[in-house]
């Protein structure tokens, strides 16, 4: 392709790694009209309006984050209690916000271990005389909610009652033990939003849209130019719109639409109404649809083939009966709708991979890209399915690190089954997709906390690495994040990609990322220098504000982002 005589902006001086499998390598990329106008060396590289000099640095397609909560984001009014491993560290922080919000009604705070009390799961008696306000904790993972004896009384739960977002755990007497399991897939239900909102004031509309903002400004400022939403209720649609309205969106963002799994074919047809009647532009797709084969294997509700270890004659549960999923998929399929289902038990992944092939044999033959998310225990028989039946495996490297899933995690699944978790190299082997994500905020949004996780399978102290023969190299991983994201959202002519004519969705990184390619720690120490998206510069590390805060060792949005 010949390049214009002058071109909008061009980086040269660095090394520009394409995933372009005809140029895999080039000294320099230009940019004109919000495309890709020339690759190549730096000497016959057109001029330009603007030149960046990039002094040895690497170039990379823009990050595709394939599974990203942006609407989770972080709550400057809640507390984080992301690296708080002992109770006492837990009591500490939600104290300290009751003690410096007396305006609060509720004191609400997130992303809480499972192992924070030893033996069992926390309890409303653990969170006993921090303040007479109701607290409300949600775990890392949003699949549960921890909640004092003042929170039991307000809900009703403490008189028997239920709450529309969740099961709230009962001991033998009928007592309710401050738990909720559930969480996350029936809060994001019509009923069960609507009880949320009303309930907890973290959950807001505006609240929401205040995360949501937060949320893409450090999707720019860590490289990713593509964000998917996994899980939105048709009720907070508006929430998007309101920011592609006010050009906010900052990352072009792919909308997943929530499908409860007990939801009939009208709300189906109101699915399809509400994408096909959806205003939407380069920067704003609405689309994919989010099912839950099963739950998370910590509080034991994922379905898993055969026992917990820890849990004799308890394998969990799938989402709905056997043969429903199939049923729902197949009618998606149908509708035309690309399914993107959240499956981590060895049963609950069987399931999915049995209602995509089911779906296929139905509807006949097309370029379906259906996808599985997270795939965290996978049995042996089922890993070649992924590429026979062209199903994408979104994961997350982060999720494997042992500092994350050491204690609860390993215990339930049970060390015989260990070398199930997280196969990503093993999938990438057999010839499958995988798409790789942060999962934020269960795991850091950053990028290269990812690279990092899944070059080392080891904590962010660089020790305990676990399962090791399952980690992969540097290219394979950053291809995970750009090329294979791409392929997964049926964007690879457009995205992922650095060609003439792509759309110019670029990162430069503060260094050559491959010269850690044998030291991993030192990728931590990188961040994204610039971030392009469609050709313009949404972030510049040398001219934009402050990095946000780190809160437990995790980079979050401070409030000055929002």
């Amino acid at each position: 392709m010949t390049a214009p005589q002058t071109t909008d902006l061009l980086l040269t001086g660095g090394r520009i790694r394409t995933f372009d499998d005809a140029r895999p390598w080039a000294e320099a990329v230009a940019v004109t009209a919000g495309r890709i106008s020339y690759v190549g060396p730096a000497a016959e590289a057109p001029a330009a309006r603007e030149t960046r000099h990039l002094d040895g640095a690497l170039v990379t397609p823009g990050i595709i984050d394939s599974h990203n909560h942006l609407l989770l984001g972080f709550d400057p009014d809640a507390v984080s209690l992301e690296g708080a491993e002992t109770l006492d560290e837990v009591r500490d922080r939600i104290r300290d916000l009751a003690d410096r919000r007396p305006d609060l009604d509720w004191i609400c705070a997130e992303n809480a271990v499972y192992s924070v009390v030893t033996g069992r799961r926390p309890n409303a008696r653990d969170l006993a005389g921090l303040t007479d306000r109701p607290v409300f904790v949600t775990t890392y993972d949003q699949h549960s909610v921890w909640l004092n004896d003042a929170a039991l009384r307000v809900l009703g739960i403490a008189d028997g009652g239920d709450i529309p977002w969740g099961r709230p755990e009962r001991d033998a007497q009928g007592e309710p033990t401050g738990w909720v399991t559930d969480f996350y897939t029936s809060a994001m239900t019509t009923a069960g939003l609507a009880g949320l909102q009303r309930d907890i004031p973290m959950y807001s509309p505006e609240r929401r849209y205040r995360k949501l903002l937060g949320s893409l400004a450090l999707a720019t400022a860590s490289g990713i130019t593509t964000v998917v939403e996994p899980q939105v209720p048709l009720a907070e649609l508006g929430l998007f719109d309101r920011a592609r309205e006010a050009g906010l969106l900052s990352s072009r963002v792919i909308a997943a639409l929530f499908h409860p799994i007990d939801a009939d074919a009208a709300f189906r047809r109101d699915l399809r109404d509400a994408v096909d009647g959806a205003t939407t532009d380069d920067r704003l797709r609405f689309g994919p649809v989010k099912l839950y084969a099963d739950d998370v294997i910590e509080p034991h509700t994922a379905w898993m083939l055969d026992d917990y270890a820890d849990r004799p004659g308890h394998r969990g549960h799938p989402s709905a009966p056997v043969g429903e999923l199939t049923r729902i998929v197949t009618e998606l399929d149908r509708l035309g709708f690309q399914t993107h289902t959240h499956a981590t038990g060895d049963g609950g992944i069987r399931l999915a991979l049995d209602a995509i092939e089911a779906a296929a044999g139905v509807n006949g033959a097309r370029d379906r890209r259906h996808g599985i998310v997270h795939v965290e225990c996978l049995h042996p028989d089922d890993l070649a399915r992924f590429a026979s039946l062209g199903v994408t495996a979104a994961m997350q490297p982060r999720h494997c690190s042992p500092d994350l899933v050491s204690g609860t995690w390993m215990e339930n699944v049970g060390e015989q089954r260990w070398d199930r978790a997280w196969r990503i190299r093993s999938l990438m082997e057999s010839g499958a997709h995988v798409a790789l994500s942060s999962d934020w905020q269960v795991g850091e949004m950053d990028p290269l906390v990812g690279l990092y996780s899944a070059l080392t399978r080891a904590g962010l102290d660089g020790r305990d690495s676990w399962t090791p023969d399952e980690r992969i190299g540097l290219d394979d991983a950053l291809s995970g994040y750009t090329r294979e994201g791409a392929w997964a959202w049926h964007a690879e002519d457009d995205l992922g990609v650095i060609r003439p004519g792509a759309a110019a969705d670029l990162v430069a990184w503060s260094g050559d990322l491959y010269e850690h390619d044998g030291d991993p720690a030192a990728l931590l120490d990188q961040h994204a220098a610039l971030t392009i998206v469609g050709g313009d510069v949404v972030h510049d590390a040398a001219s934009d504000a402050p990095a946000p805060a780190v809160y437990g060792g995790r980079a979050h949005c401070s409030a000055a982002a929002h």
